[in-house]
């Protein structure tokens, strides 16, 4: 049974059932070839069944794993990028407190931080200042270990890290996250005696954080991944026996938001009220950015946070050009209560609140809005949590995967390759000088004069 649940009620205005219906069979035929790895791009349709596959022995050593970094790690740096990082920053994000706090065995969770994921020198320049004084492990991912942003950090941070602690001590300190066979990573893993996770050949990075490359991370926050593996099976579970687009929210998700595309909503806005899910709300537009924006076609995901972005982005959505739909992720309850005290002399007017809670107000915050907003022609669709913990969390993660790989296939674009990301990156190589693409950097320097 599943926790989480889709209401598409208030899109009913702009989006009839009879349009729904007529995907029925459409969406039965794209499930099939998902299911059944036929589809485009099945090469990397690993992800589906890796809920049912993540075993005991996997969540084992990972545990082990993450404990031993624990044990010895004031601060641990995680380097990756795109999906290598995103996902797992997107569940530590969104489990861990705002501030910190000794975790439930009274040991202090080290500092999850991050790098490789851009090329900022003044970033990169004081993390390694930060590190001089800090006892800390590195856990790096790369399917290839020659991505530039992570291979330049990792270059950075392992100089560092064997100056500090000795090339033998500084191997205990190092897991990689890369390639069972092959690649530069994978080679130097196996050269200097580091810890090594692999990345499944049939998973896509931004299909990736149901896997190790993001499940050690998670677990050295020290957030219980079993839980999260439990919510992402319970919703592969229940997708997978439900066939008809009544019973089968993500299928419904999928075929809603193309029709919302083909009557011109071409930007989906992802909200979240919750200050937490920002990360999990960028995990979300990488996810669909690259897996539909080719071909010329596909929804632009954007993400917002309320009530804060009301103050800046609401007018826009409320009065500005009607290409939007929001996606809304309520929560039902959040994990701590605060009630709003009273106050003699009620200058800010607000004593007719005094005793609600926190949540409450949230709460009617983001139902006023929602009715504000289809009330402005911007239909809205939402996703309610009963509570952000693990398990509503892996059921989530699950949700969008699926509904992204069925939207990408109602789209007619491969839903698991990115070459358009391809193009920065020989441009760049090119005017930096890389060997064997000296006829393509002349080329570009004619065009910077």
């Amino acid at each position: 049974m599943v926790h989480i649940s889709f209401d598409y009620t208030q899109v009913l205005p702009f989006v009839s059932q009879d349009e729904i219906k007529l995907f029925e069979r459409e969406c039965s035929l794209h499930r099939k070839n998902i299911y059944q790895r036929k589809g485009k791009g099945s090469d990397f349709l690993g992800w589906v069944d890796l809920p049912e596959k993540t075993d005991h022995a996997l969540l084992n050593r990972l545990e082990a794993d993450a404990l031993a970094i624990r044990e010895q790690s004031e601060v641990v740096v995680v380097i990756g990028i795109g999906g290598s990082y995103l996902g797992a920053r997107a569940v530590i994000e969104t489990l861990s407190d705002a501030f910190p706090k000794s975790d439930v065995q009274g040991m202090n969770s080290p500092n999850v931080i991050y790098a490789g994921h851009h090329l900022d020198a003044d970033y990169h320049h004081a993390l390694l200042k930060y590190l001089d004084n800090k006892d800390y492990s590195v856990i790096v991912i790369s399917k290839s270990g020659t991505t530039t942003e992570p291979a330049i950090a990792f270059r950075l941070i392992r100089k560092h890290i064997e100056s500090k602690y000795g090339i033998n001590g500084a191997s205990q300190r190092i897991y990689a996250i890369t390639d069972a066979q092959r690649g530069a990573l994978k080679q130097l893993a196996v050269q200097q005696g580091y810890t090594t996770y692999d990345i499944p050949d049939d998973v896509g990075g931004r299909y990736s954080v149901l896997a190790p490359v993001g499940l050690l991370p998670i677990a050295v926050a020290g957030i219980d991944v079993r839980k999260i593996i439990e919510g992402a099976r319970a919703m592969a579970t229940t997708l997978k026996k439900n066939d008809r687009l009544d019973n089968n929210p993500a299928a419904r998700y999928a075929v809603i938001r193309n029709i919302l595309y083909n009557k011109g909503k071409t930007i989906e806005i992802l909200v979240g009220y919750n200050p937490s899910l920002m990360y999990f709300i960028e995990w979300w537009k990488q996810l669909f950015g690259e897996s539909e924006g080719k071909d010329g076609k596909g929804i632009f995901p954007a993400g917002l946070g309320f009530t804060t972005d009301l103050h800046s982005m609401g007018q826009y959505i409320q009065d500005g050009l009607k290409n939007v739909f929001e996606t809304v992720i309520t929560v039902g309850k959040s994990r701590k209560t605060i009630n709003i005290p009273g106050d003699d002399e009620n200058l800010d007017g607000l004593n007719y609140l005094v005793d609600q809670g926190l949540d409450h107000v949230n709460a009617t915050a983001a139902r006023a809005t929602m009715m504000a907003h289809v009330d402005g022609a911007v239909p809205n669709l939402e996703i309610h949590i009963p509570v952000i913990d693990a398990h509503n969390l892996g059921e989530l993660i699950y949700f969008f995967e699926m509904a992204c790989a069925i939207s990408g296939y109602i789209l007619d674009v491969n839903p698991f390759d990115q070459p358009g990301v391809e193009s920065y990156k020989r441009n760049m190589f090119a005017l930096l000088g890389k060997p064997g693409l000296e006829k393509e950097a002349k080329a570009l320097r004619e065009r910077l004069k």
